[in-house]
């Protein structure tokens, strides 16, 4: 076995890949990947070179929201596996030298827990909702939710207890999924018995759903949805730490990371925790500070288009809010909430997108098929093979998503019956959610499921075009996206050293140039047209086609060996 005990610092320019439990690999054929399936294809994320894997949940739920619904943080899905394959796959993966980080979803659990049933049971003003946050409905019926606001997936962000007191619990996501009050001691208490609990079974780290949305000031008066909305512009634009949110990013939150922070420190090395946080550049540091999670996820360049200034100012306010933690910062480009990005580089600019899965523009977009002239998939492709490039040649860690490795583009040819997101069935449809990037991946062309698994048909529906992007279809071709990701990741253990990075500048605005420490740099050719290449020897390249007369061609990334 690898030790893994050696280097507290491995997360700060490791490569994460993300497993989909659910539509990675499904070893007993009900449909629904498991653990047993990844345990299986430990080899093959061996040989992709990642130095660890995060894992969407796993945990009990109904799958009102993909696994998000948890009805019971210490357990596993019965038909996603038990602890005992969980260990296993943990030993398998730690024997290869690959660290396993969980997913925790601590802003709500599902309707499901055993602490909301109590909850509903025990009935208004009762110590049992009082983990939870209940109000009086509006009217002389009581039968009006507390506020207008709506929640993220789409209608009232308040649903009636169901047993008819007048009162009404809250939900920022789906109505099965009541938020915590997390000003409650045993909410608090039960959430570091689970780090520990994970803690000991040998995971290295967590991944913290939702981390700017825990603490909340729920107090009269509340505001109505339109002053809450611009609220929300505010605190999320003009980096305030002054202004304050009932809701979002609040001060509180940090004293909760920082109790999680002590059971971190309890272990050699400690474990490492990563924050899913939308909050302005400026309070970043607080969630990646030493004292509290240690690291955020910088969604920034994935919201970018495909643009050499955007990337420009993104990966310098990255970088330059890193140092403020001195954590370092995170490079990701698709994830099980988004688009893939091979299709979104494949459609129109948007200007100003604030989401690349929820903008009007991608959904419009994704009404058609993939064969619709609005994207251009070739484009698409090309561009995402020198994004990765890109980001991989960056200080600090890289999340990967299961199937980019493999150019897989969104699936957008789902019936609509056969949807799951709640965000298509709470809006009715009028946005396409997160299905599309969640369709279990190929594995092997010709084989049943696309070798997925050889039983019941996978739970979301794989397109025939899958078969061209199949893993034993790539693995045989030196030019495939595979191929090219297998190399990258190879040549970034030999070549990263500090975590620093030096402009170099150049009258295109259209190009990005940089030197990183060990005598390697890298150029960006955004732009369509021909640059001319640095002096220095070729490592590897995003295009498919040998660089000619000392030209990079238009979209592609190269890396080199310094002169």
């Amino acid at each position: 076995m690898v030790c893994l005990i050696s280097d507290p610092d491995w997360w700060r320019q490791a490569v994460v890949y993300q497993i989909y439990p659910r539509s990675f690999a499904d070893a007993n054929g009900d449909g629904i990947g498991d653990l047993e399936g990844i345990t299986a294809r430990v080899p093959y994320l061996k040989a992709l070179g990642v130095d660890a894997v995060w894992l969407s949940p796993f945990y009990p739920s109904a799958l009102r929201d993909g696994g998000y619904d948890v009805a019971d943080y210490r357990d596993i899905d019965p038909k996603i596996g038990t602890l005992e394959e969980f260990d296993e796959m943990t030993a398998a993966f730690q024997k290869v030298g690959i660290r396993v980080i969980v997913d925790i979803v601590p802003n709500h659990s599902s309707d499901d827990h055993e602490w909301f049933q109590a909850a509903l049971k025990a009935g208004k003003g009762s110590p049992e909702r009082e983990r939870y946050i209940f109000r009086d409905g509006l009217g002389p019926n009581k039968d009006q939710p507390p506020t207008d606001w709506i929640c993220a997936f789409g209608g009232s962000a308040w649903s009636p207890s169901g047993v008819n007191d007048g009162q009404w619990y809250f939900h920022w996501f789906d109505s099965s999924q009541p938020d915590w009050n997390w000003e409650h001691p045993d909410v608090k208490a039960d959430f570091l018995k689970t780090l520990k609990f994970w803690g000991d079974r040998g995971v290295s780290g967590f991944r913290i759903d939702v981390a700017h949305g825990l603490a909340k000031d729920m107090s009269e008066p509340l505001p109505n949805w339109e002053q809450l909305t611009k609220l929300t512009h505010q605190k999320l634009t003009n980096g305030n730490s002054d202004l304050v949110h009932p809701l979002l990013d609040r001060k509180e939150v940090h004293d909760i990371y920082r109790s999680w922070r002590e059971v971190f420190n309890q272990f050699n090395p400690p474990l490492m925790a990563v924050a899913e946080a939308w909050v302005a550049p400026d309070q970043k540091p607080l969630y990646a500070s030493s004292e509290g999670l240690g690291q955020t996820f910088s969604f920034d360049i994935l919201l970018c288009n495909f643009d050499a200034e955007e990337y420009r100012q993104c990966i310098k306010s990255s970088l330059e809010g890193s140092k403020k933690s001195n954590s370092t910062t995170t490079w990701v480009l698709s994830n099980h909430d988004v688009m893939r990005h091979p299709t979104r580089f494949g459609l129109p600019k948007v200007p100003n997108a604030n989401h690349a899965m929820t903008t009007a523009a991608y959904n419009k977009s994704l009404k058609n098929k993939l064969t619709d002239p609005k994207v251009d998939i070739e484009q698409g492709l090309r561009r995402a093979k020198a994004a990765t490039l890109m980001i991989l040649a960056l200080p600090g860690s890289t999340y990967l998503y299961q199937g980019e490795e493999l150019g897989l583009q969104e699936v957008v040819e789902i019936p609509d019956e056969e949807r799951q997101d709640p965000i298509f069935i709470r809006t009715k449809g009028e946005e396409v959610g997160r299905d599309g990037c969640r369709v279990p991946i190929p594995w092997a062309a010709n084989e049943k499921n696309f070798g997925y698994g050889s039983g019941k048909r996978a739970h979301l529906p794989q397109p025939a075009w899958f078969k061209d992007y199949a893993v034993d279809v790539e693995e045989k071709d030196a030019n495939s996206v595979l191929s090219l990701y297998q190399r990258a990741l190879g040549l970034r253990k030999e070549l990263q050293a500090a975590e620093e990075l030096e402009w170099v500048d150049n009258d295109n605005k259209e190009v990005l140039h940089f030197r990183r420490p060990g005598g390697w740099e890298v150029v960006v050719n955004i732009g369509k047209d021909s640059v001319d290449l640095p002096k220095g020897s070729v490592l590897i390249s995003s295009s498919n086609n040998a660089l000619k007369g000392e030209k990079i061609p238009g979209e592609t990334t190269v890396w080199l060996k310094s002169a």
